[in-house]
């Protein structure tokens, strides 16, 4: 099936992949695809490609990499070329996910439908740069996709359309975010289509009540603080698993990551233990007190080891009752 709507789409990691493949897949032409510049990653730090500039160069669609898109910004020139290519590349709207840079006004005036982003909660609740993380973190019964027409703020544009789903008490960043990754390109599939049909998407302003910001995860927010309830921290665990994983330092100064706990009432054994202590290590989880309840550990690792369910990693690394994390 081909459609005569033209997308330009910009994005970056895997979740606005998902997006940018349904939308070709669908039979909408994409005449340009805008990622964010090849970055090193890895142990070799080797220049690569972003998930979005993959699935583009395999499909032959063509690729522009601004380093900005602000006049006013470090690299002027940069971005008034990419502005100039946005100018001469026909097309009808813009669809954004999880792009990372910053869009000024002149370019969301560029497609006479605008820009629609594709945003990963259910806002105006967490908007910004991590709201799969931040909503795990928070314990919110609920989360989900909304587009968005955007307009100069942060996720502050009218609502077009959303769709919900429940977070499960299993659920990791990893988990919900490929879920959300197919909803979102279910979403604006079923957007684009209605767009064409119709010339246009009924909106509604985002509520005042309700706002929170979803802060950017920082690797100094691994380290977890025995000192807070045992449930927060389960939460914490499973909102920063693929990144940057719980973390935890033995009173010898070793570090373990730790990627999947359950928080449990306190034994009696542990009750009066302070914070951070160690109170039983067992094949099925390694115990360890908290502020309220106590941590079950059940997947760890060692610095350069691989994550082990907790019975392969006491084989090989001792743990024992008695022994304290560190408090941050």
């Amino acid at each position: 099936m081909s459609h005569s709507l033209r997308v330009i789409f910009a994005g970056t990691p895997e979740f606005a992949a998902a997006a940018l493949a349904a939308i070709h897949g669908a039979g909408f032409a994409v005449p340009l695809v805008l990622t964010q510049p090849d970055r090193p990653a890895g142990r070799g730090m080797k220049l690569q490609a972003s998930p979005v500039k993959r699935y583009a160069q395999e499909h032959g669609l063509a690729v522009a990499q601004p380093t900005s898109l602000r006049r006013a910004g470090k690299y002027p020139q940069e971005a008034a070329a990419g502005i100039e290519q946005l100018r001469a590349t026909p097309h009808d709207v813009m669809v954004v996910a999880a792009y990372g840079l910053i869009l000024p006004q002149e370019v969301l005036d560029i497609p006479r439908f605008g820009c629609i982003n594709i945003h990963a909660s259910l806002l105006p609740r967490w908007r910004g740069a991590a709201p799969i993380h931040r909503a795990i973190e928070a314990g919110d019964a609920q989360t989900g996709i909304t587009l968005m027409q955007m307009d100069a703020g942060l996720d502050t544009g009218a609502m077009l359309s959303e769709v919900r789903t429940p977070i499960s008490a299993d659920d990791t960043t990893a988990t919900l975010h490929d879920r959300l990754a197919a909803d979102g390109a279910q979403l604006i599939v079923d957007a684009l289509i209605e767009l064409e049909r119709s010339g246009k998407l009924t909106s509604i302003p985002q509520p005042a009540d309700g706002v929170t910001y979803a802060e950017k995860i920082a690797k100094h927010e691994a380290a977890l603080d025995w000192r807070r309830p045992a449930e927060a921290l389960a939460r914490q665990v499973r909102a920063f698993d693929p990144f940057p994983g719980g973390a935890g330092t033995l009173d010898d100064g070793s570090t373990v990551k730790i990627w999947a706990a359950t928080a449990v009432a306190s034994p009696a054994s542990g009750s009066n233990k302070a914070p951070g202590t160690i109170v039983e290590v067992a094949p099925d989880g390694v115990l360890v007190a908290c502020g309220e309840g106590a941590l079950r550990l059940t997947q760890l690792q060692k610095p350069g080891g691989k994550r082990l369910p907790v019975r392969e990693f006491i084989a090989g690394s001792p743990l024992a009752a008695g022994q304290r994390f560190q408090l941050p």
